[in-house]
């Protein structure tokens, strides 16, 4: 059953702001990540402060430049259908078109698949880990096949959950937040918090404050983007390994490039050492084995996802492939 809570919907942004400057207040979009959270009691909460009336917050449109401005409630389906991003960026359409089912993506918003909450069912459950304010992470010597293999530090092994955060990181894109202090812009890439710097954090976002709006640079000439997800069903499940593209392409050759893996860290997971191995280089068979080879080099599997390092390094090889035969843009 869920808690008992009040709820509130202000028209206008400030008000939203205001109200949650309450003890224990949490803000309400899609909700679809939220209303799990309150049954489950991962979140102590006693004020709903809902913003999906607030218009200014939705939708996509072209920015000065040639980049985009998309609305933090935008539904993750107006992203995956919508011709300026499937043109642009046809990464971040894909990365919206996997997130879930086609009922939570009419639902969820841009936003909230950004802010959600760690997928551990050792955090869902009835367990009072290191992440709920415990003294152990269960899952290290738990059942962790579908956690981390980077970026844990052996302190909170979960895998950030996210489809439409790698690809943003990839590209770019900033968050753009309102709070009491006023306004503030935020890389993606700098957006999640590793375990080792604050293990009760999911992001940098302080209370009260609420993300308005994500811009995307305009795309490079020659961008090339994509998005891979593997997992164990077709439909609804959250990545076991994926990876976002964004090569600058120089006929064969790479000029720059940005990978960045998901379902493999409590955060989406920027592989330096696949961009080094690519960046000036063919696309030559050699060179994209030898990326993949790297981007999981530095891989810390747990006792029972081992598999995690294979599946990477084979996803990451293929997308490549796909990157060099010319692929989608």
């Amino acid at each position: 059953m869920l808690p008992t809570f009040s709820y509130v919907r202000p028209d206008k942004l400030e008000q939203a702001v205001k109200h949650l400057e309450t003890e224990r207040a949490a803000i309400h979009a899609g909700g679809t990540d939220l209303l799990g959270c309150l049954r489950e009691r991962i979140m102590d909460t006693r004020l709903l402060v809902s913003i999906s009336g607030i218009k200014e917050l939705s939708g996509i449109k072209e920015i000065a430049g040639g980049g985009l401005r998309i609305g933090a409630l935008t539904t993750i389906s107006a992203i995956a259908e919508n011709k300026l991003v499937r043109d642009k960026y046809p990464g971040l359409a894909r990365g919206a078109a996997e997130v879930a089912s086609p009922q939570l993506r009419n639902q969820g918003t841009l936003g909230g698949n950004l802010c959600q909450k760690p997928r551990c069912w050792y955090y869902r459950g009835e367990f009072h880990c290191l992440r709920k304010g415990g003294n152990r992470c269960f899952a290290l010597k738990g059942e962790n096949q579908f956690h981390a293999i980077f970026g844990h530090d052996n302190i909170c092994v979960f895998s950030h959950p996210s489809d439409t955060a790698p690809v943003l990181v990839a590209l770019g894109a900033d968050v753009h937040v309102l709070g009491p202090s006023g306004k503030r812009t935020i890389a993606v890439a700098d957006l999640h918090v590793l375990p080792a710097d604050d293990v009760l954090a999911d992001t940098v976002l302080k209370q009260a404050e609420i993300i308005t709006h994500i811009t995307i640079p305009a795309p490079a000439r020659h961008l090339y983007t994509s998005y891979r997800k593997v997992r164990a069903r077709r439909s609804w499940d959250f990545a076991l390994a994926g990876a976002a593209l964004a090569l600058v392409m120089d006929g064969p050759r790479v000029a720059r490039a940005k990978v960045v893996l998901s379902g493999c860290a409590p955060v989406p997971w920027p592989s330096i050492a696949a961009e080094q191995v690519l960046t000036g280089r063919n696309l030559t068979p050699e060179i994209m084995a030898k990326a993949a080879r790297a981007a999981v080099a530095a891989a810390k599997p747990l006792a029972g996802n081992e598999y995690k390092v294979a599946m990477c390094r084979g996803m990451l090889e293929e997308e490549l492939q796909k990157a060099g035969q010319g692929g989608s843009r």
